[in-house]
């Protein structure tokens, strides 16, 4: 009756790729007292008051969060109080961070308030193409390692001009 002999066995399933989950939404009438973990994204518009590790965070400008946050992407535009750590960290002009930002790559926008000291990490070798530092980001489109304009000559060209000699 329980034997081995009777027992019909199906054949391994392929393993599927995991398609991402849309992002896990706090909103603003929502208040978290402990620790949030999350393989995801999390977009939070509440309060939360604990640690927060994810893969993406986006901090909304009604958001606080008093805690750490551990992610790798993280979008500030609220206001955060703790260490956050991450390997790329943007804060908009909304943003209000009080602590520390241990980072691979920080941008901050004209207008966010950052009281706290940031450390960039080396980042690991798998990430070495993509590029780091910081970088600020202001209100002109130009970047500052634009290459100036090159001159043109003129519409008659150079052969009505004469040489010296």
């Amino acid at each position: 009756m329980f034997t081995k002999a009777n027992k019909i066995e199906e054949p391994p399933r392929p393993v599927q790729p995991r398609e991402p989950a849309p992002p896990s939404l706090l909103s603003t009438d929502l208040r978290i007292i402990g620790d949030v973990i999350c393989e995801g994204e999390i977009q939070v518009d509440g309060t939360i008051e604990g640690d927060i590790q994810t893969d993406v965070l986006v901090v909304g400008e009604t958001a606080l969060v008093k805690g750490e946050i551990t992610a790798e992407t993280v979008r500030v535009h609220g206001n955060i109080q703790g260490q956050v750590k991450a390997t790329n960290v943007s804060l908009s002009k909304s943003a209000h961070v009080l602590g520390d930002i241990i980072h691979v790559s920080l941008a901050i926008e004209q207008g966010a308030l950052l009281e706290g000291h940031c450390r960039r990490q080396e980042p690991t070798k798998k990430k070495e193409s993509e590029g780091g530092g910081i970088s600020l980001l202001g209100k002109s489109s130009k970047s500052k390692s634009d290459p100036p304009p090159k001159k043109t000559a003129p519409a008659g060209g150079l052969a009505g001009m004469k040489s010296p000699a």
